[in-house]
């Protein structure tokens, strides 16, 4: 088994999910970690044996010995760390959402095509027995044709830093680029769009809310310029269309999972999948058993297995044993939506993809603009 060496830049909150996916999979070492904070990058590295430890990243990822490089910042720092990593030679895992812009993504995609090197993003939902399942039902024709898509994303109230947890850089643009469409609503999205196909968008209209009371003090530190609430309308080819309505803070009772509509048949895609249908004209409702077919499958053929977790996923296709799921475009075409929502809300009508990506600008955050070391923030 090739062995793959990994290293992480940025060692915040997320890093460590990072390091229990590369540890989840066999043959693969965490070789050196990479943060502007001294006090935290060493107790970083304490805590889970990693031997290499560097204040600039440029100076870690110019070693000839890492073969993939997890860039784990806030989202206007992806594209300018991810672009570096991938001419450094190395394979680069990105955080979602892969930018703060559609812009932005789109240089990164060309970085990848122009260095040969892998961008995989994470976008975890993509990988879970709920998705699987859907997939395997729509493939099959279960669904017929599929001309409707609600994208649904609930918290009551979880705005990161104002309501008590994480750090103030979610709540601004600045650094984040958007709020809770992307945050949460890329995961939804991405994986609607997964499933469908990744259809190509055509037109989209929304609006943003910022309008629920917060702690004075906790919106003055952190200077919430992002939305909390995010609600959109879009248009794809074949007359398919698709709702978002994605809140980390509203006055509502909790949302209905996300669901697909098709001519044959509906599906509602959360922690379960429930398929709709007719029997004799009779409306029927199936819970599958996830677990059951999940555990079957994978007895079976245990390469399966390779498609259950992003990570897993990246190794294996780094080792040559399967085809790395273009998660890179898809990030790319979930961005172009949800901009599209903010750009329709800032103009008060529908926007064309063609005008989302023309409009769309960088939101990079570079050593000039900080007066230090590129990356600055770790999540």
């Amino acid at each position: 088994m090739k062995e793959i060496r990994a290293a992480i830049i940025g060692t915040g909150i997320i890093a460590h999910q990072h390091v229990k996916g590369y540890a989840d999979c066999e043959g693969v070492n965490i070789v050196a970690a990479a943060d502007i904070n001294e006090a935290k990058l060493n107790a970083f590295c304490d805590e889970h044996g990693i031997p290499n430890r560097y204040l600039s990243f440029r100076e870690m990822i110019a070693r000839d010995d890492i073969d993939v490089v997890s860039v784990c910042l806030h989202n206007n720092l992806h594209a300018p760390v991810a672009i570096e990593v991938m001419r450094a030679g190395k394979h680069c895992y990105c955080e979602k959402p892969v930018a703060g812009s559609y812009h932005d993504a789109a240089k990164m995609l060309a970085v990848s095509e122009e260095t040969g090197r892998m961008l995989h993003v994470q976008l975890s939902l993509i990988y879970t027995s709920a998705a699987h399942a859907a997939k395997k039902l729509i493939a099959q024709g279960l669904l017929g044709e599929v001309y409707h898509a609600r994208s649904y994303g609930y918290r009551r109230r979880g705005r990161p830093f104002v309501d008590g947890y994480a750090e103030k850089e979610f709540d601004s643009k600045y650094w984040a680029g958007g709020g809770a469409l992307y945050d949460m609503g890329v995961y939804h999205i991405s994986r609607l769009l997964y499933l469908l196909g990744v259809p190509k968008l055509k037109s989209v209209s929304g609006q943003v809310y910022q309008e629920l009371d917060m702690h004075e003090g906790r919106r003055a530190e952190g200077g919430f310029d992002v939305e909390e609430l995010g609600v959109g309308f879009a248009k794809y080819e074949n007359n398919l269309t698709m709702d978002i309505i994605e809140a980390w803070a509203v006055h509502a009772q909790e949302f209905p999972p996300s669901e697909l509509y098709g001519a044959k048949g509906g599906l509602s895609i959360g922690d379960e999948v429930v398929y709709l249908s007719e029997m004799a004209g009779y409306p029927a409702k199936t819970t599958l058993d996830l677990r059951a077919e999940t555990y079957r499958t994978h007895k079976i053929d245990p390469s399966l297995a390779m498609y259950d977790a992003t990570i897993a996923h990246m190794v294996a296709a780094l080792r040559g044993e399967c085809a790395l799921i273009d998660t890179k475009d898809l990030a790319l075409q979930t961005l172009l939506l949800s901009e599209g929502i903010y750009q329709s809300g800032k103009l008060g009508r529908e926007v064309t993809a063609e005008e989302i990506a023309a409009m769309s600008k960088s939101s990079f955050i570079t050593q000039q603009d900080v007066g230090f070391d590129v990356f600055h923030y770790s999540i």
